[in-house]
Formats: structure tokens, C-alpha cells, sequence
């Protein structure tokens, strides 16, 4: 609580009321009502009522309108040091004061039962040996007194600091420098000041490995900045940041295996291409950062690029990918062996999901693994046996032929289909009489064009934009989102169909596809918020 912090140096403060955590924006008086209070602004918007106003006078500003509050003093937990969460989370008694052979001893004004001093001495011992800590949502906000967390603690390797109230890097610099041994460190929706400036190197994270950063607020550069004292990290988890990847990490990062961006919705190629040469990234999660088109430029059809020359895992859910020319391009990865992709409008075709299966499987010729299913060799040779036959008529048409000294297709076919050729050496080039006379699943035949209306912006223009029939609502949200800059939450859809005109109708379900909703080709999608 507020009895040992002093007003004045509450600003910038983490705190926490009733499990909601918020920042320390305001501290005075609000007249006309009596007393001092503190605006705070709230890392859950919507527990808030405002924005930092009260009856025309702005005391503090939120980055979203109803982020703020205010509150009594004595309502805020301003937390603990982390040595008293620690024994709070791993040892219940209090060492005694008193002989070391009584059997009570008093915590505030209430007298305890132990079981004696000798306990608390191997709860002590326990505690010097353990090697994690996991103060998940304990309310640390310090170090406290320097020097006691490393003779309390001197083995720990792991620690889990997720959701505490540490406010800046600062603290955590703190912390980390009394763990000698520190390897595993989460500090997930801490929401952290980096420093601005360059930093001397202390050898604080000498021996730090894996590193979670999500919900932190942290930016792109402020990693390049902290990075220096991150000479062995090996793992570093950065979802949820609204990272913007602006430079080249030329001499940080070089050791890094596993690279977490996912929920940064800006992420786009050009930015991928300034992380494309760190020497050891095997693995790298990009779902739901709005990701829709990828071309290696230094590579041409079926040759490998230079960029990204370890990557082996790669996550891509949740995406904007539509085109099979994105798969195409992941083809150009040397050491890509598993791809996870779901929830891409090239993807969430319901039907047609195991053809799209097959259809990548096919193009990916070094995959082992497809959204968490093992590729068996069977399954392999189906997929390239039916893609052979279903574009055996397209490469025909193309200058395709079985003669190899007339075998002529076209660029445009080489384009679309860079492992047709290599296929056809493989098995054979498909016979007249193999080759599917249908059309294959294609996404083009499955984009809606619609008219976009925002009936509350009357100056804004009717527009026309292309969506696969099989997007879901929520990512339609997500899409206008983005091109908005408006909050999900805050948006509302409808559209009018060509069939009833005049006639306003909702789009209650997030889950379900356009098509569910019978949104057809030409039909007007209104957009509010």
C-alpha cells in the first residue's frame, strides 16, 4: 500500500487494484472533491472510465479514451521486493526472532504455530538450492535491498516475473545483477521503461539464454539498445509489442536461435529482410502480424536464396496470405522443414483444405512437417502425384510436353509452378489421360469484390476491395483495423445485398466466413466505429 512511498515520487509507478494492473499517470488533489488521488491508466482499457479528464480539466492523458481512472491511495498495492515475494511464494513462516526453539511466533499482531527454527533453516537451505522461481502475478516491484537476493538465492537459473509491477529496465537490471547464474527470464506484461540511451556493458545477462519480452511495450530499437548485454541469448519472445523492425541488427542478436514477433501487426517483408541474415535463426514465429506477400529478390525460379540461411521452423498463422506465389517463395529457403500456416485465407477453405494440403506439400519439396501433422513418404508421393495431374492441362497449354526436346512451358507456368518440372522428372510426365480435366481448387475463383461504405464518415469515398469468401469476421475486423488504425473492439460490420437493396444486415458471428453470412460478389460492406 501507500504508507512507505512518498507522493511525490509516485509518477511512473506500477500498481495494483483488485488483480488489475495500471500505471501511476497523476498525483493531487481534483476539486471540487476533497483529499489526494492518483489517475491512473489502466493496461486493461476497459476496466477504465475515461481518459485522464474530469469535468474539463485534463489531469493526465491515455492512449485509449476509456484507459483511465482515478482512485484513493489506500486502494493501490504498490507491490514487493522480490526477495519478500520469493519467500512469501516458497516459505510460510517467518524466521523467529525470539530462542530458536520456539514453537510461536508472531506475524503482525497474530501469533503463528511453526513447527521450529530447524524447519525454517531447511526451507532456507531448500531456497539456496532451487534453481527456478515462479513469482507469475506477486506484485514484484523491486529489488529491495541490494546484496539479499543473491545470498538468499544464489542457484537460481530460471525466473518467471510475468504480470508483476516492475516499471522499468532499470529494476530488472537490478534484479538479474545478483543472479549470477541467470539463464531463463520471463518478464511478459511488465509494461517496462527501456533505457534511451546507449548502455555500458555490465555483464549482468552474461549467461542469459532465453529471454520473454511480450507485452512489454518494448520497440525495435530499444532491443538493438539492451541487446549488447545479451552476448549468449539463445530464445527471445517479443509478441505483442507493436514492434516495427527498423534496422539491421549488425552486431547484436548473432546468437539467436528462436525469434518470437508474433501479434505485431505491422510486420511486413521489407522488415523481415533486415532480420534475414542473423546467422543462427532456426526458428522464427510471425503469426497474426498481418503478413500477405514475401519475394526473396536474390533468388530466381527454383533456385535458394542467401537470406534466412538456417531458418528450419516457421509460423505463419493467422496472416493475410492468399496467393500460392507466398508458398513458392518458401520454397527458395534452404533449410525450411516445418511450416505452420493455418488460418490464411489460402487455407481456411473448408473442402478444399485437404487439396491445399496437398497443393503445399507438393511445392515445399524439403518439407517434413505441415501444421504440426508429420509428412509420411506416402503421403508426399500422393500430393505430388495429384498436383502433376492437377495442372497436367495448364502445363500442357503452357509449351509443356513429354518429348524433352519439345518440353517448352512457358515463364508464366515456371512462375506459378517452380517444382512442376523437377516433379515431372521425378515420376514422369503426366499421360493425356491422367491429367484432370477439372479446374483445381484456385483462390481467385473464391474472392468477393465488394463496395466498403463508413456511414458515420460521410467524407469518406466508396471504395472497392477484394476478400476470399472464406475470411472470417473477426479477421474482416482485424483488416479495417489495421487500415484504420481503430481498435478491433471498436468496430462494427453489416453489409446491404444486391438482392435486397435498402435493407441493413448484421454480421453477429466473428468465427464464421463471409460466405456463412451469405455475403455474395458486389453486396456493400458498412463499416462503423
Amino acid at each position: 500500500m501507500m504508507s512507505d512511498t512518498s507522493m511525490s515520487e509516485v509518477i511512473g509507478r506500477r500498481v495494483e487494484v483488485n488483480g488489475e494492473r495500471a500505471t501511476v499517470r497523476f498525483s493531487g488533489a481534483i476539486p471540487p472533491v476533497a483529499g489526494l488521488w492518483l489517475g491512473v491508466e489502466w493496461d486493461n482499457p476497459e476496466r477504465g472510465k475515461h481518459d485522464g479528464s474530469h469535468e474539463g480539466t485534463v489531469y493526465f492523458t491515455c492512449r485509449h479514451p476509456t484507459g483511465g481512472s482515478f482512485i484513493r491511495p489506500n486502494k493501490a498495492n504498490f507491490g514487493v521486493d522480490f526477495l519478500t515475494a520469493v519467500k512469501k511464494r516458497y516459505m510460510l513462516e517467518e524466521e523467529p526472532e525470539e530462542d530458536e526453539r520456539e514453537q510461536v511466533v508472531r506475524i503482525g499482531s497474530k501469533a503463528v504455530e511453526t513447527v521450529g527454527f530447524d524447519s525454517v533453516l531447511r526451507q532456507q537451505r531448500q531456497l539456496s538450492r532451487r534453481r527456478d522461481v515462479s513469482l507469475s502475478k506477486c506484485a514484484v516491484s523491486s529489488a529491495g535491498e541490494k546484496g539479499r537476493i543473491g545470498e538468499a538465492c544464489p542457484n537460481i537459473r530460471e525466473v518467471d516475473l510475468s504480470q508483476n509491477l516492475l516499471a522499468s529496465w532499470a529494476d530488472v537490471v537490478r534484479i538479474a545483477e545478483e543472479l549470477a547464474h541467470l539463464e531463463v527470464l520471463n518478464l511478459s506484461e511488465n509494461k517496462l521503461q527501456f533505457p534511451s540511451d546507449s548502455l555500458s556493458l555490465t555483464g549482468t545477462f552474461s549467461t542469459l539464454k532465453v529471454l520473454v519480452l511480450n507485452q512489454t511495450g518494448i520497440t525495435w530499437a530499444e532491443v538493438l539498445r539492451c541487446a549488447r548485454e545479451w552476448p549468449v541469448l539463445q530464445e527471445l519472445y517479443l509478441a505483442s509489442n507493436s514492434i516495427c523492425i527498423s534496422e539491421r541488427p549488425a552486431d547484436v542478436l548473432q546468437t539467436v536461435t528462436l525469434l518470437d514477433l508474433s501479434s505485431n501487426p505491422s510486420i511486413d517483408e521489407n522488415q523481415l529482410f533486415l532480420i534475414a541474415h542473423l546467422p543462427r535463426l532456426e526458428q522464427l514465429i510471425l503469426s497474426n502480424v498481418g503478413l500477405s506477400s514475401l519475394h526473396f529478390p536474390d533468388a530466381g525460379i527454383g533456385g535458394k536464396t542467401s537470406m534466412f540461411p538456417a531458418l528450419q521452423y516457421l509460423v505463419l498463422n493467422d496472416n493475410q496470405i492468399a496467393q500460392w506465389s507466398f508458398v513458392n517463395e518458401l520454397e527458395k529457403l534452404r533449410r525450411l522443414h516445418t511450416l505452420s500456416c493455418i488460418r490464411n485465407p489460402l487455407t481456411q477453405g473448408g473442402k478444399e483444405a485437404q487439396t491445399t494440403r496437398q497443393f503445399i506439400i507438393a511445392r515445399l519439396g524439403q518439407l517434413q512437417t505441415l501444421n504440426k501433422c508429420q509428412i509420411l513418404p506416402e503421403e508426399r508421393r500422393g500430393a505430388e502425384l495429384d498436383y502433376l495431374k492437377a495442372f497436367g492441362q495448364a502445363w500442357k497449354k503452357a509449351g509443356g510436353h513429354q518429348d524433352a526436346d519439345k518440353n517448352r512451358p512457358d515463364q508464366e507456368f515456371l512462375a506459378a509452378h517452380p517444382r512442376y518440372q523437377l516433379l515431372c522428372d521425378k515420376y514422369g510426365a503426366p499421360e493425356d489421360g491422367e491429367v484432370s480435366v477439372q479446374q483445381p481448387f484456385m483462390l481467385k475463383n473464391q474472392l468477393l469484390t465488394l463496395k466498403i461504405k463508413y456511414p458515420s464518415q460521410l467524407e469518406q469515398k466508396v471504395l472497392e476491395k477484394q476478400l476470399p469468401d472464406s475470411m472470417t469476421i473477426q479477421k474482416v475486423k482485424g483488416l479495417f483495423s489495421r487500415l484504420l488504425k481503430v481498435p478491433v473492439s471498436e468496430i462494427l460490420l453489416s453489409y446491404e445485398s444486391l438482392k435486397m437493396p435498402g435493407i441493413e444486415i448484421e454480421l453477429p458471428n466473428d468465427l464464421q466466413s463471409l460466405q456463412f453470412h451469405s455475403v455474395e460478389n458486389g453486396d456493400c460492406l458498412l463499416v462503423r466505429w
